[in-house]
């Protein structure tokens, strides 16, 4: 039998790739399981849960038009719970039984600048795997990085002979197999171990992949539906939207299961399918979420049925992104329309909270490569730049403690992101930020369209509280 190893058993991974494997299950062909494991001491009743399940869970899913459906998830054969050492994981990716392994990590997670280096000087914990790796001491710790982690198992399995295996991006990072390599190639650089560099080289391929599915963090009302549904007391349960995509670059160097029998599309390139994914529905989740908080929403929802913010996701989506990507293999005006039908979905209740987090990492990457293609083009840029506008405005209220929940930011410094607030001048100093901007950074387009667009975001706070208040009148 075959295995995947996947790294990071949240909420995603159990709503998305699990679910089609299950599907293969279904149809008889059980010759890959998943085995997963976490590489932080996150997430115990869950993991605890499904260890005692044997890995089964309970998915419910929500279509736009309120339909529930409930389905038992067997497909996870192994759990591997989390010790300090990751000694079940390095074991586990270890075995030549194991010829994928996968993971899910955000973005942030893979601490790489706009040139796509390991950004040493900022993140501690990536230091600490490096410094690891070096002395081949292995390393206890609440918190390893996907790097450490990857180069523990890669060693393992080079010195145990355990052969080829394919590194599966299942997350958000544009061109994810490529960007996460160059990463993990250089920290396997860097710790000195050539004869180990060679061997990744040589029995590793990591292709390009692109994921969807909205999958909210689990609420105990999940749990309350499953049981009154089911039957099954399943603290494990979770919930997701009825849509699901993913897009595979057809490359593995160990086999692979017959994904594409269950609906996984098998293609030479994702680029066109990640960019319109990014840029109109990653993008637009995080306006919606910044332009929802600000005005005192909880639920992404509630935003996309507010006609102010909706008309700020369709224009910065049809004025700006439509046209850089354009031409495209995708119907892009009917997938804007799709992405905000299943963010405008009720029953999903996805928290602002959930996808306003990480803005450091979700400007340069989901954000500027808009506005860099369309100043290029000598275009306009007044409706993308609403978009770097709200999260500014949301930062200034982060500053001065004014968010209603806590906002977690992995590639934030708040040393920088307060000093841009206290700054004379904001807009500037957060259009000058290198690590957000990259070339663009201090550009004085920018600087004036965010400007611009800033007034604009004021405007319609301004004008929101005053609706809200004569409503309550």
């Amino acid at each position: 039998m075959n295995r995947i190893l996947h790294i990071g058993l949240g909420s995603f991974h159990r709503a998305h790739q699990a679910v089609y494997l299950n599907q293969l299950h279904k149809l008889g062909d059980t010759s890959w399981v998943l085995a997963g494991c976490n590489i932080r001491a996150d997430m115990a009743d869950t993991i605890a849960a499904l260890q005692a399940s044997g890995g089964a869970y309970t998915l419910e899913t929500i279509s736009p038009q309120g339909q529930h459906v409930y389905e038992r998830i067997t497909a996870i054969k192994q759990v591997i719970g989390f010790t300090p050492d990751l000694a079940g994981l390095i074991t586990c990716g270890a075995d030549a039984a194991t010829r994928i392994i996968s993971f899910t990590v955000t973005e942030a997670g893979y601490y790489l600048d706009a040139k796509n280096r390991l950004d040493l000087d900022t993140f501690a914990d990536l230091r600490a795997d490096l410094a690891a790796s070096k002395t081949g001491v292995a390393r206890d710790s609440t918190a390893w990085t996907i790097y450490g982690a990857l180069t523990a198992i890669l060693r393992r399995r080079m010195n145990a002979g355990g052969g080829d295996v394919t590194l599966l991006n299942c997350d958000n990072l544009r061109h994810n197999g490529e960007r996460s390599r160059a990463g993990l190639l250089q920290f396997i650089e860097m710790t000195g171990e050539m004869d180990l560099l060679a061997w990744v080289l040589a029995h590793t391929v990591s292709p390009n992949a692109m994921v969807d599915r909205i999958t909210p963090r689990p609420t105990p009302a999940v749990r309350e539906r499953v049981l009154a549904a089911t039957g099954v007391d399943d603290p494990a349960a979770l919930m997701g939207e009825s849509f699901i995509q993913w897009v595979i670059e057809d490359h593995f160097i160990a086999g692979r299961p017959a994904f594409e029998r269950v609906g996984v599309e098998m293609v030479d390139s994702v680029q066109a399918y990640e960019e319109a994914k990014i840029r109109l529905l990653n993008a637009t989740h995080s306006c919606i979420a910044w332009a929802g908080t600000l005005v005192g929403y909880t639920y992404i929802h509630e935003g996309t049925l507010d006609s102010v913010i909706r008309q700020m996701a369709y224009d910065y989506v049809t004025d700006d992104v439509i046209p850089v990507l354009s031409p495209s293999p995708i119907d892009l005006a009917a997938y804007r329309d799709v992405v905000l039908d299943r963010f405008g979905n009720t029953a999903i209740a996805d928290t602002n909270q959930r996808v306003a987090m990480d803005g450091f990492s979700k400007i340069p990457g989901f954000i500027a490569p808009t506005l860099r293609e369309r100043l290029a083009r000598s275009e306009p840029i007044a409706s993308v730049a609403m978009l770097p506008a709200l999260f500014l405005a949301y930062l200034q209220v982060w500053h001065q403690g004014g968010i209603a929940y806590t906002y977690q930011d992995q590639a934030m410094d708040p040393a920088v992101a307060h000093a841009i607030c206290d700054a004379a001048d904001p807009v500037a100093a957060f259009c000058a930020d290198a690590p957000l901007w990259g070339p663009l950074a201090g550009d004085a387009r920018l600087v004036a369209a965010v400007r611009d667009a800033s007034q604009r975001v004021a405007r319609f706070v301004a004008e929101h509280g005053r609706r809200h208040a004569s409503t309550q009148s």
